[in-house]
């Protein structure tokens, strides 16, 4: 509201004066201040007034002062604003202009109470029509939603909301379904694919989905992320051919059963052509895909997803779905003084609250861990600096920051194994300190100053870890660097790397594609003890053997401390009650499609 503004400029221009304390001033100074007419000051005190948030008592003749009195203060005021922002979806601006403002913690914190309770499910009734609408706090930027381009799990998430594959993984991890293609074979090779597609799938723009689509969709995967997620699945391809419009053949170079999980993943997001090509190439954030909502709107970070009607699995109970992003560093932690969402992802809640939830912790979880660059000529390149490092790093310590029922210390990426065989390390004692002096010694070490090389979203963890290992005589210097560049050459000048890896239903390839990553910068002899583990998976077709061959290369990079486990972290998801259908997908989201309320 304009007179909203107008009320704060005078209010933040006489900043000395509490309110109902009276002010003497004339009508020609106030109008200066707005920069406006005689008359038009008039008006706007006048409207001010009639608001209750100023008391105007003026005095007749020229030169004599009146008395201005005000009532309504500065923080309720910038607060109404904010709240008027909101009801425009224009949440970004809102939270621009509390975190701008004076005492702006104490804002923020009044205006996340509000917020909270906008968030949830309601129901609009027009005429006889009633919209469902579910309103979902995100807590991170949406950078982009082509399959081809996505780096976050936020991203991930709405991804899976906006296209299909054409086969599926189950919740589990342990069967592929159909999907898009209802049926597929393989030659005696295994290097042979062939897809059968679903006859009458759309995409959002109305578009029958054909064979063409799908051949488009894999062959523009390498052409704009050659060395994106899963590339080496793609890299692979070396022929897609189209016999007719239901049926897709997928030549690979050579045998790899992992070929078929990758197509599971929504990476391998089946797009148009049509509408891709008139783009460019990429969708960037005006994504078409086949999924059962569609993209209508994504102003001032409020993305709004709607039922797509013709999903040919079946159309959503939801309506309508609001996702705002909020800043990363605007809280989403539960309280009892604030009025809770109805669905939270990744909370921790406490016991008074988590009797009015229900809970679901999720199947996937996050492992971190720090790799060794043994391609850089210096310290890391000796064994014992490796093993002082691994020695020194304090769990109990990293826990104990960290704190939460969700986190726990880490010693494999395979949870059963670390419970049948390992334990994290023990609490650093004097004993252990003297160890790792011993070691360094061994090594040569003079304080030489590591470089540790992570994203800015780990930046916590590193300071962490400078912390640490400051107590242990280790230098640690920390560079930090975008997701989407992470993969490129600065990372070789680091000595360390501090990774994380999701574990879900798609944990094999994960796995796979974190050594091939790792590969990169691993000594002559560790490539090839990679490449041979690696090539190994690849022909073998029992999902048991492969998953004994990541365990056996596991245990061989731990024998040499060139994988340094940190911690893992089990994420939860809490819903209200009154929601029905809840399932998660494969980062512990919830299926909007699935999701109605009582």
């Amino acid at each position: 509201m304009k007179i909203r503004k107008h009320y704060l400029t005078i209010r933040r221009s006489f900043p000395h004066v509490h309110e109902e304390n009276p002010l003497e001033i004339t009508l020609e100074e106030l109008a200066l201040h707005l920069d406006c007419t005689h008359r038009n000051m008039v008006l706007l005190l006048k409207r001010m007034q009639q608001e209750q948030w100023l008391t105007w008592l003026p005095k007749k003749g020229r030169g004599n002062r009146s008395t201005l009195i005000f009532h309504a203060r500065k923080e309720d005021m910038l607060l109404e604003e904010a709240k008027e922002l909101v009801a425009k979806q224009d949440l970004h601006s809102a939270l621009e202009l509390l975190q701008a403002a004076e005492h702006a913690s104490s804002l923020r914190e009044q205006f996340q109470v509000w917020l909270s309770g906008q968030f949830g499910f309601r129901s609009e009734v027009q005429g006889q029509r009633r919209t469902d609408i579910l309103r979902f706090p995100l807590t991170q930027t949406i950078h982009a939603l082509d399959p081809a381009a996505i780096h976050y799990a936020g991203e991930s998430h709405l991804v899976n909301q906006l296209f299909d594959g054409l086969v599926r993984m189950d919740a589990k991890g342990d069967q592929i379904l159909p999907h898009l293609a209802h049926a597929w074979d393989v030659d005696a090779s295994r290097t042979l694919w062939t897809f059968y597609l679903r006859k009458g799938v759309q995409f959002h723009h109305g578009h029958e989905m054909l064979a063409s689509d799908v051949k488009y969709s894999l062959e523009r995967l390498g052409r704009l992320a050659p060395r994106g997620l899963y590339s080496w699945a793609y890299a692979g391809i070396i022929d897609i051919t189209t016999p007719n419009e239901t049926t897709v053949c997928i030549q690979l170079s050579e045998r790899n059963e992992l070929f078929l999980g990758f197509l599971t993943t929504n990476r391998a997001s089946i797009v148009p052509a049509d509408v891709c090509e008139a783009a460019g190439g990429l969708m960037d954030k005006s994504p078409i895909g086949t999924g059962p909502f569609r993209l209508t709107g994504h102003e001032q970070g409020i993305w709004i997803l709607e039922a797509f009607p013709a999903y040919f699995q079946g159309r959503g109970f939801l309506d309508r779905v609001e996702v705002w992003t909020l800043p990363e560093n605007e809280q989403t932690e539960l309280s009892a003084q604030r009025q809770p969402f109805q669905v939270m992802h990744n909370v921790r809640i406490s016991d008074m609250e988590a009797q009015r939830w229900q809970q679901v912790r999720q199947s996937g979880m996050t492992t971190k861990f720090m790799t060794v660059n043994e391609l850089k000529d210096g310290p890391l390149k000796n064994r014992f600096i490796r093993e002082a490092l691994n020695l020194a790093l304090d769990q109990p310590y990293l826990l104990e920051q960290l704190s939460g029922d969700v986190i726990e210390a880490a010693s494999s990426f395979f949870l059963q194994r670390q419970q049948d065989t390992d334990r994290p390390n023990p609490a650093i004692d004097a004993g252990q300190l003297i160890e790792v002096e011993q070691l360094l010694a061994a090594s040569g070490y003079q304080g030489d100053v590591l470089k540790l090389a992570t994203i800015p979203q780990y930046e916590q963890d590193a300071l962490l870890l400078q912390k640490m290992y400051a107590m242990s005589g280790i230098s640690l210097e920390i560079l930090l660097i975008p997701a989407e560049e992470f993969k490129g050459e600065l990372r070789m000048t680091a000595d360390l790397l501090l990774f994380a890896v999701m574990l879900d239903e798609h944990r094999e390839l994960r796995l796979y594609d974190m050594y091939k990553s790792m590969r990169q910068h691993a000594a002559p002899d560790v490539q090839t003890m990679l490449d041979d583990s690696l090539r190994q998976l690849r022909s073998e077709s029992d999902p048991k053997r492969r998953m004994a061959l990541l365990e056996q290369l596991e245990s061989q990079l731990k024998q040499r401390h060139s994988l340094l486990f940190l911690y893992r972290k089990h994420l939860k998801t809490a819903y209200h009650p009154s929601i029905r259908g809840i399932s998660l997908d494969s980062l512990g989201w919830v299926r909007f499609r699935d999701i109605w309320f009582t």
